[in-house]
């Protein structure tokens, strides 16, 4: 097959393309599992293989991808035709950034393959799972087990080829209660990087048995607590919600197509400009963020984009400022022409497809925040006057172009003279985007950093879920609405 595909990229460049790529998919298996209040509602596998073709011909993409390989010289010339019609209506010809030539291997880290092992003893598991989340207070729970595996070989007209065994492992914990007007609360436990690899060792019992019974106890604190008040208070995020702020008013606003406007007919696009870049003080000095797909043990951690190029740890916020962007080969040519000015010097490495018949688009890495100098979470605490404690993404909503938001979280912890004083229940906080990030006023050491893995980032038409990391530190941000 490898053959074959390269005589076929051959062919096309004989006959006028410029550049062409290929992801074949040798294999992509999946495993599912779902427990529900003790009954397992799934329990699936499924397994695909194909190739994507893209081409690119006088300017204009054209794609095709399928996993009917009988008459492979068919697809490639599918995806020719649709880059010559295309060709006929672009508006602003694609072209790409340099790149080296690489022949190279990534593997993502694994100990024990999950796909090895019977399917007996993962459903042991959610059963002791669900038996530890079976306690007073709790009226569903909800155990879940997630593996994907998949042998990626990229080879393209410009002489790189790459394979990729990428290996992910997720795994899920939810409880929900009724509180005593009936309100329907839930409390969360997706666990985050442990160790140097992500196998079915990170499936440990007593790990989790331990988060089981502490996400039952938050819960049921929840159930009993007052309501949260409207106040203005300095909120104080914990990686289980701060990985989420982070995605949505950091990620999302830094693709660099939606800046371009590519996004807005689905997913919305940014409020961030070309003029935007080297100037705007996006957040406080405390803040430092960067795309790093070079990051060990992380779905955002890749070794290759879908375009060939090499993983990176790219600066995207230097102390505040504004630097950098989440790009592809083609969307820095594009901004850089557009701005009339270099602001980006080659690809970031950030262009993926969620499958061989997608094509691939600008995706977050992992998208992190430094960790800074302002000490534990206690310390943190004890420097906040009257804050709250926040953590777990309960609900969000986002302006279309990110510039605003608004969170609810599954708990929150009222701080008063240094000192948590009490639970309370429903608790939300909203803001605007750039404001926001510049009432940033303390960031916690690395005890209090953690990468949270997604599993179920969306963009795109058709829609591509992707997978990806935040390595995330405690978090405080002052005068903050909270309780609307």
């Amino acid at each position: 097959m490898l053959n074959q595909i390269k005589q076929q990229i051959e062919r096309l460049r004989a006959r006028g393309a410029t550049y062409v790529d290929t992801r074949w998919y040798p294999y992509e298996e999946t495993n599912s599992l779902l427990m529900w209040n003790g009954n397992l509602k799934d329990a699936s596998s499924s397994s695909e293989s194909g190739v994507g073709v893209r081409v690119l011909y006088k300017g204009a993409w054209g794609f095709s991808a399928s996993s009917d390989l009988s008459d492979i010289s068919a697809l490639f010339d599918k995806a020719f035709d649709n880059a010559r019609i295309a060709a006929e209506r672009v508006t602003f010809p694609v072209r790409l950034a340099e790149k080296e030539t690489i022949e190279a291997k990534f593997e993502s880290p694994l100990r024990i393959n999950p796909f090895e092992i019977p399917l007996t003893e993962k459903i042991a598991f959610l059963q002791e799972m669900d038996k530890r989340l079976d306690q007073p207070g709790v009226t569903q729970r909800v155990c879940s087990l997630n593996f994907t595996r998949k042998q990626i070989i990229f080879v393209d007209s410009e002489g790189s080829q790459i394979e990729k065994i990428i290996t992910e492992a997720f795994a899920d914990l939810e409880v929900n209660g009724l509180d005593s007007e009936g309100g329907m609360h839930e409390r969360k436990f997706k666990p985050p990087r442990r160790g140097e690899s992500r196998g079915w060792e990170n499936i440990d019992l007593q790990y989790f048995s331990q988060n089981a019974e502490r996400i039952v106890r938050e819960l049921n604190d929840t159930l009993q607590a007052e309501q949260c008040p409207v106040d203005d208070r300095a909120v104080i995020l914990l990686p289980g919600i701060m990985y989420l702020q982070t995605h949505e008013t950091i990620g999302h606003p830094l693709e660099l197509d939606r800046i371009l406007g590519y996004e807005l007919a689905f997913a919305g696009g940014s409020f961030v400009t070309l003029d935007d870049f080297s100037k705007l003080r996006y957040g406080s000095e405390k803040l430092t963020v960067r795309a790093d797909a070079t990051l060990p043990n992380s779905p955002g951690s890749f070794g290759f984009d879908d375009d060939g190029i090499p993983a990176q740890d790219n600066l995207l916020i230097d102390k505040g400022i504004l630097v950098g962007a989440i790009t592809g080969r083609q969307m820095v040519e594009e901004a850089n022409a557009k701005a009339r000015r270099t602001i980006f010097n080659g690809s970031s490495g950030a262009n993926r497809a969620t499958s061989f018949y997608r094509v691939p688009i600008e995706r977050m890495t992992n998208i992190n925040i430094d960790a800074g100098q302002d000490g534990t979470l206690e310390d943190i605490i004890r420097n906040t006057e009257r804050g709250i404690v926040l953590d777990g993404d309960r609900s969000w909503s986002i302006g279309s172009n990110r510039e605003q938001f608004h969170f609810g979280t599954e708990a929150g912890w009222l701080v008063e003279d240094g000192q948590i004083t009490r639970p309370v229940k429903n608790a939300t906080y909203k803001g605007s985007t750039v404001a926001f990030w510049n009432s940033l006023t303390a960031v916690g050491n690395q005890s209090t950093w953690e990468v949270c893995y997604v599993d179920n980032c969306g963009k795109g038409q058709p829609n591509q879920i992707m997978q990806l990391g935040h390595g995330v530190p405690v978090c405080r941000f002052d005068n903050v609405r909270i309780g609307e």
